[in-house]
């Protein structure tokens, strides 16, 4: 007998919900029901309801939704500083969350979500849809396999595009409301792939620098990164970039393998190259799956609740996701004291630990281009 439908709460009625979470619970309507929506917005609180259906129930405090409703899941999409309080809260009311990226601002605070899963019982996972992609999937299971020889080297890039407007989002590009620049916020889901598919790092190398925006925090960064097979790689995240692309390369022994696109990915933007010295027929078994599940939220939103129905942690979680925000600290690390940054450093009592920025909130002065 198929499991019950899950009662859903959301948190956050703005784009990211809309866009992102609505339409992967419309798409796994048969496994969930939307019973609630939090935001501080009483009008967009509203027009979120005429949107998903009046049988929703709208509330304007976290609190009070968790203790009438008792949903059994939560979808975070608020700005990442109230990331942290809403997880914790939904976790100690029984709950299990996806929460946006970033799941929190600091290892600190991660650890603060550790806490409140031990004590509840439930799982906090984050939203890194590009890991769930059939391509994404795909390529991961050929890596892993050996079957395209030994990571050598990597690139992992996202140049893009973000003007003043933009940050004019009172939390954007603060360390307090984002927890940095494009390093936090845009090249995340890039580089949490590129961990996705090579597996552990071991030490990082970065530089990061204001050129353009009024900003607290960087509008570029750039890492050289060696991980634990050996192989080397660079790391680009810009919102400077015109041309805008979001890519990663791997030159494996046997194969290059590359993703090209922006938002989002289909099994049509990966491409297997095969060293001269590979077998035709051996490369053509490389060639993506049939079925193209495109990388998502409803995509990722499936194997989260094929987690709940087994009672498993979801993928995404615990030392997967801490691993990626441990990236994102050693990244800022090496960048602000200008030296190597090795996996496992930043603990307690480290500056870096409790705050992406360290000791240094106003790390460098603005330079302009």
């Amino acid at each position: 007998m198929p499991p019950a439908r899950r009662r859903v709460a959301v948190i956050g009625t703005g784009a990211i919900v809309t866009g992102g979470h609505l339409p992967a619970l419309a798409a796994h309507a048969d496994r969930v029901e939307l019973v609630a929506a939090v935001d501080v917005d009483r009008g967009r609180l509203d027009a979120f309801r005429e949107l998903a259906g009046e049988q929703v129930a709208g509330y304007t405090s976290t609190g009070a939704m968790l203790d009438a409703v008792r949903p059994d899941l939560v979808l975070v999409g608020t700005p990442p500083a109230l990331h942290r309080e809403q997880t914790t809260a939904a976790l100690k009311a029984g709950a299990w969350v996806l929460c946006e990226k970033p799941l929190c601002l600091s290892l600190a605070e991660y650890d603060d979500i550790a806490a409140a899963e031990q004590v509840s019982g439930a799982y906090a996972s984050v939203v890194f849809q590009h890991r769930y992609g059939s391509g994404a999937v795909h390529a991961r299971e050929l890596i892993a396999s050996g079957e395209l020889g030994a990571p050598r080297v990597a690139h992992c890039q996202t140049t893009w595009y973000r003007d003043a407007a933009y940050y004019a989002v009172p939390w954007r590009g603060r360390w307090a409301g984002e927890g940095g620049g494009p390093t936090m916020g845009h090249g995340i889901h890039q580089y949490d792939l590129l961990l996705h598919l090579l597996g552990p790092w071991e030490e990082v190398r970065a530089m990061a620098a204001r050129l353009a925006h009024d900003t607290e925090s960087e509008d570029v960064s750039t890492a050289l990164v060696r991980f634990r097979s050996g192989a080397l790689a660079t790391v680009v995240n810009s919102v400077l970039s015109p041309a805008e692309t979001s890519r990663i390369r791997i030159d494996c022994a046997d194969a290059t393998v590359e993703l090209t696109h922006l938002y989002g990915h289909g099994n049509d933007d990966w491409a297997y190259i095969p060293a001269p010295h590979v077998n035709p027929e051996r490369a053509a078994a490389w060639r993506g799956p049939a079925a193209d599940v495109p990388s998502s939220h409803t995509a990722q939103l499936g194997t989260f609740l094929d987690a709940c129905d087994r009672g498993v942690r979801p993928p995404g979680s615990g030392m997967e996701a801490r691993a990626t925000l441990e990236f994102a600290a050693a990244l800022y690390k090496a960048a602000f004291t200008a030296r190597p940054v090795r996996a496992g450093e930043i603990g307690p009592g480290d500056p870096y630990y409790a705050a992406l920025h360290g000791d240094h909130p106003d790390w460098a002065p603005k330079e302009t281009a």
